[in-house]
């Protein structure tokens, strides 16, 4: 007998009443997505960890030793999944990021280990995939597609092609293609990017999509036609109802920085489309967030507050992602034969689950663990990862000009947008002083500089951003800087910038602020320079001092460390910095910072 036959039996005899259910749920209100209805003195019965029967009396499948838990009225909600995204944002490793959120509702996510694929490759891949497999929910992995981001604009750690995409698609826990971020790649034809979607769509498998662009003429429909089946990129009601109309499926999401849910939600409750071709996801969520704030509640209370009634939101967030998946027979609903992923929840307009059970096991109750989370050791390769050719000097970050002493050159510079991943291409004035070009606090302009970690080649590109609002003598760095992931180093003193840079190096990678010459904060991030081991409340305690340092240092901006690890982001539109220099992302091209 295969396990699926004996599975498909004991469900069968647990409904009927011939064997007892290993843990029946009495007397909830039932939240059937799969219907929209919500109905009330239901009874849920668990057999191997999955449902067997969902009804009004389950006494029939109560056995000597049988759990029975009483709902008390308590809402029975499916457990909620994140569509997409990246545990690195989270700096902590995919144990601690479970652990921060599954406490909270999360009993699936669909992860794309993007961040450490541009630093370690398909063994770094490797390395997530095998720790998802050990957890106590559901973790699903989308395969990287486009290491680099955009070929010939930046230079990774490692790279992926269509030879490492097609293997991966053979392991277990690879659920399709992550993000094909590369859109000008995909509707100008190129090679690889069309055979990654190709192999990943023969192996029967979801295409993750990524149009970073407001561009819906042709260039949009080229991108459709390549095959990619959902977009988190949208951030206009425009954006979400062209994605839907052509097939795809508008990925809404609320991270700690990203706040698309606002706009786009409109095209349901306002342009009344079909809700069932929406999903929410979170794509970046801080550690901070994680701990304070919370995950997908904290998404689906944003979607309530958005409009959505909560029987909407939450299909975007269990059923809708399921079936975009090809996993509606595993999970997404509380029906029979799915695994038994079932919250207990008192009120679903300020949702809180009392009680978490995934995978058919009590995980969870009020906010604390009940179960233990696998150890995992990382071998050293993935702890080493900082590679600098010399300790850097304040000469480092000297930004020249061949401009004359005095006169004025124009400069090409980043600009912010808060809460947003696309940054605008500022065109400023800035004078030439003995052959170099500094920053200028009184006009919100920063130096920005990118570090080379990866091959120790000492190659520092230098530019200049807007938007941070530094007052004092400061210095902000990062190794989580999308999507390379070198060092990126924001600041009004080279020496400060230095100091930042070096220390970063010294304590393996992390996120730091330098202010008058003195560390105020940092988060030291030994795995990959992305993530931490500790647990989340810790690493956000220490994610907190570069939050605070931030403010130290005059900037206001909510999230700002995540806006500074993507300045390197050389696949958003406008102006972005990568290791070979400044990108003009609306050409993708290079410019040069200063037109001396």
């Amino acid at each position: 007998m295969t396990s699926s036959t004996k599975l498909t039996r004991s469900l069968v005899d647990t409904a009927m009443g011939r064997t007892p259910a290993d843990l029946v749920i009495r007397g909830g209100k039932w939240v059937c997505v799969q219907s929209g209805e919500i109905i009330p003195n239901t009874d849920i019965a668990i057999v191997d960890g999955h449902i067997a029967y969902v009804g009004p009396d389950a006494g029939h499948a109560i056995g000597k030793k049988t759990k029975v838990i009483q709902a008390a009225g308590r809402f029975l909600v499916p457990g909620l999944i994140d569509a997409h995204m990246h545990v690195e944002s989270g700096m902590v490793t995919v144990t601690e990021f479970v652990r921060a959120v599954a406490v909270r509702g999360t009993t699936g996510m669909f992860i794309d280990p993007h961040e450490i694929a541009n630093i370690f490759g398909l063994k770094g891949v490797k390395l997530m995939v095998d720790e998802a497999q050990k957890q106590p929910i559901h973790v699903w992995v989308q395969m990287p597609s486009c290491v680099p981001s955009a070929p010939g604009l930046e230079t990774p750690g490692s790279s992926i092609g269509v030879k490492e995409v097609a293997e991966a698609m053979k392991w277990k826990g690879i659920i399709g293609l992550g993000e094909m971020m590369n859109f000008p790649g995909v509707f100008m034809g190129d090679k690889k990017m069309l055979d990654e979607m190709s192999v990943t769509y023969a192996a029967g498998k979801t295409i993750g999509g990524h149009y970073a662009s407001p561009d819906l003429g042709l260039p949009f429909h080229g991108y459709v036609a390549g095959g990619a089946e959902d977009d988190h990129e949208g951030t206009r009601a425009e954006d979400a109802i062209a994605r839907v109309r052509q097939g795809m499926k508008a990925v809404l999401r609320y991270g700690s920085a990203w706040h698309d849910v606002e706009n786009q939600v409109k095209a349901i409750t306002e342009g009344k489309l079909d809700s069932r071709r929406f999903l929410l996801c979170t794509d970046d969520s801080h550690a901070e967030t994680l701990t304070s704030e919370g995950h997908m509640d904290r998404v689906l209370r944003h979607a309530i507050s958005e409009g959505l009634s909560p029987m909407t939101a939450i299909q975007m967030m269990t059923i809708n992602s399921a079936e975009h998946f090809g996993l509606s027979k595993e999970m997404g609903m509380i029906a029979p034969g799915r695994w038994a992923d079932v919250l207990l929840v008192d009120d679903l307009m300020n949702f809180k689950a009392d009680l978490v059970i995934a995978k058919g096991q009590i995980i969870a109750e009020n906010g604390e663990w009940q179960v233990k989370l696998p150890v995992v050791k990382y071998p050293k390769w993935v702890t080493k990862s900082i590679h600098l050719k010399r300790n850097l000097k304040a000469k480092d970050f000297v930004l020249r000009t061949r401009a004359a002493n005095g006169s004025e050159v124009e400069a090409h510079v980043i600009g912010v947008i808060e809460n947003q991943a696309p940054t605008r291409h500022l065109r400023i004035k800035v004078k030439a002083e003995n052959g170099e070009v500094k920053a200028d606090i009184k006009r919100d302009l920063a130096k920005v500089a990118l570090v080379e970690r990866h091959r120790a080649t000492g190659r520092v590109t230098i530019g200049l951003v807007s938007g941070f609002e530094l007052t004092r003598k400061c210095a902000l760095g990062s190794t989580v800087a999308h999507d390379s992931h070198h060092m990126i180093v924001v600041g009004t003193d080279e020496e400060c910038m230095a100091i930042a840079a070096n220390e970063l190096a010294k304590c393996g990678g992390g996120q730091i602020v330098v202010l008058d010459g003195k560390v105020v904060g940092l988060v030291d991030l030994q795995i990959a320079g992305l993530m931490s081991n500790e647990r989340a409340d810790l690493v956000a305690k220490k994610a907190d001092t570069v939050l605070e340092g931030f403010k130290l240092c005059g900037c206001e901006l909510n999230n700002p460390n995540i806006q500074l690890s993507f300045l390197g982001l050389v696949v958003i539109p406008e102006l972005r910095i990568s290791d070979k220099g400044l990108v003009d992302v609306t050409q993708f091209g290079f410019i040069s910072v200063l037109d001396d």
